[in-house]
């Protein structure tokens, strides 16, 4: 009875944070006349709230492996890369195969996790998968095939490595080449699918500790805050030390951070940022196109990019007035 549920014993089960909150409590908390109960009531209704949208968001990623558990599919390998955008670095792949039955709260795309819970959720994915493969595409090879077939060669790699062979794989936005087994893509899988979600994780923390190793063999980039992303500050020390050995030599984008680009190109970059008007943008836009004969296909590439995002920034700023 409501009368003989003690407050104190109800409140230090619920003490830590991740208890789940049944209906039931609930509903005994919101019969309860006493003050203090309606209070408890409030406090976890609110948590069963989120429990509960946790729940269903996990259920939802999981739904295309029960469907595989229930056929008899026991070995699901999800697998996805990670690592294609920075301008140096290693590109990696990790794939995973989880028992039948396993769930585990938290696991979401990597991007959107931070540091603490990737690492938290990288020790119990790994306690708890049947097998984890990693497959890692150095700088060379990148440069040799392209950054696309890079990414595509790691997850080859990450599912070879498995200690046990995958009867169905799950792939984020692709198929993987060479492998007999029947495959299904999600677009954005690694946001909507529980085992590719999960290899995001372990592919991102690995490459995240590889980067920050190699922060101390080349100092003075910053790998160890960026991991090799194109952020203002990797930019700078582009500019200042020039590449170093685990720079990807195929991206233009090095080229043109080194200064290798005609001077017209940096003068035409730096007025199309100081347009402050839509007649300045437009004018400016003019001289671009005037100069196409003489700059390169990249260079002019660039530079109508830039002349899109400029554009799109004066609408956003016009907007917000």
């Amino acid at each position: 009875m409501t009368k003989l549920l003690s407050l104190k014993e109800i409140q230090e089960k619920y003490a830590a944070g991740d208890t789940s909150v049944s209906s039931a409590i609930l509903r005994k908390l919101q019969r309860d006349p006493r003050a203090g109960a309606r209070r408890l009531y409030r406090v976890l209704s609110k948590r069963y709230e989120q429990q509960k949208k946790e729940r269903n968001r996990l259920d939802a990623m999981l739904h295309f492996e029960r469907l595989l558990w229930k056929a008899g599919i026991h070995h699901i390998a999800g697998v996805d890369e990670v690592g294609v955008g920075p301008l140096a670095g290693p590109v990696v792949a990790a794939a995973v195969i989880f028992p039948p039955g396993v769930e585990i709260e938290a696991i979401d795309d990597s991007k959107a996790l931070d540091e603490e819970t990737r690492n938290r959720l990288d020790r119990e994915i790994r306690e708890r998968a049947s097998a984890v493969g990693i497959g890692r595409v150095e700088v060379e090879e990148i440069d040799r095939i392209n950054i696309y077939h890079a990414g595509i060669r790691a997850m080859q790699l990450a599912l070879q490595s498995l200690a046990i062979p995958p009867q169905h794989i799950l792939v984020d936005s692709r198929t993987v080449p060479g492998f007999s087994q029947p495959q299904n893509s999600f677009d954005k899988g690694d946001g909507i699918n529980f085992s590719i979600a999960s290899a995001s994780i372990v592919a991102k923390v690995y490459r995240d500790g590889l980067m920050t190793d190699l922060n101390a063999k080349y100092p003075g980039y910053g790998f160890a805050n960026h991991k090799g992303y194109a952020t203002p500050e990797h930019q700078q020390a582009i500019r200042e030390l020039g590449p170093c050995p685990i720079h990807r030599r195929s991206f233009d984008y090095i080229r043109e951070l080194c200064g290798e680009y005609c001077d017209l190109y940096y003068s035409l970059k730096q007025e199309g940022y100081a347009c402050s008007s839509r007649a300045e943008l437009s004018t400016w836009e003019s001289k671009a196109r005037a100069a196409v004969e003489t700059l390169s296909i990249n260079e002019n590439k660039k530079l109508h990019l830039m002349a899109s995002r400029l554009w799109k920034r004066m609408a956003r700023e016009a907007q917000a007035r």
